[in-house]
């Protein structure tokens, strides 16, 4: 690995924490890489989410899931042009999961958002 980047949010930055503790890799913030913003459901149970009815959507006083492509389009585009042929681990959350298997893997994102999944320890993303 080449390169670790990470959500600026306190889980993702514990787990860079630990998991990265030793490497000798450069790590990077990146709020791009944040988890969707409920807005006034912040901290809400995710029973209470209703993920389907915000893909296009924003939740109130935050953001669509359609604004988190946005982002993770945007990171993608920096990271093609700064780091291509490297190998780059990214630490986030569910919703740039969701735009990353959208993005890269054509997967319709209607199909992704709050779709039950196995646990994996971690998933790989050709970028082209």
């Amino acid at each position: 690995m080449d390169v670790v980047f990470s959500s600026d949010l306190g889980r993702a930055l514990e787990t860079v924490a630990i998991a990265f503790f030793d490497a000798d890799v450069p790590v990077f913030h990146d709020w791009r890489l944040r988890e969707v913003n409920y807005g006034a459901l912040n901290g809400a149970p995710a029973g209470e989410l209703a993920v389907e009815k915000h893909i296009d959507v924003p939740f109130p006083g935050g953001e669509s899931y359609r604004d988190v492509v946005d982002r993770i389009e945007s990171f993608l585009d920096d990271l093609r042009a700064g780091w291509t042929g490297k190998r780059a681990v990214a630490v986030s959350h569910a919703a740039p999961r969701w735009a990353l298997q959208h993005l890269l893997d054509g997967v319709a994102l209607e199909d992704v958002v709050g779709a039950p999944f196995d646990w994996q320890p971690g998933w790989t993303f050709g970028i082209s």
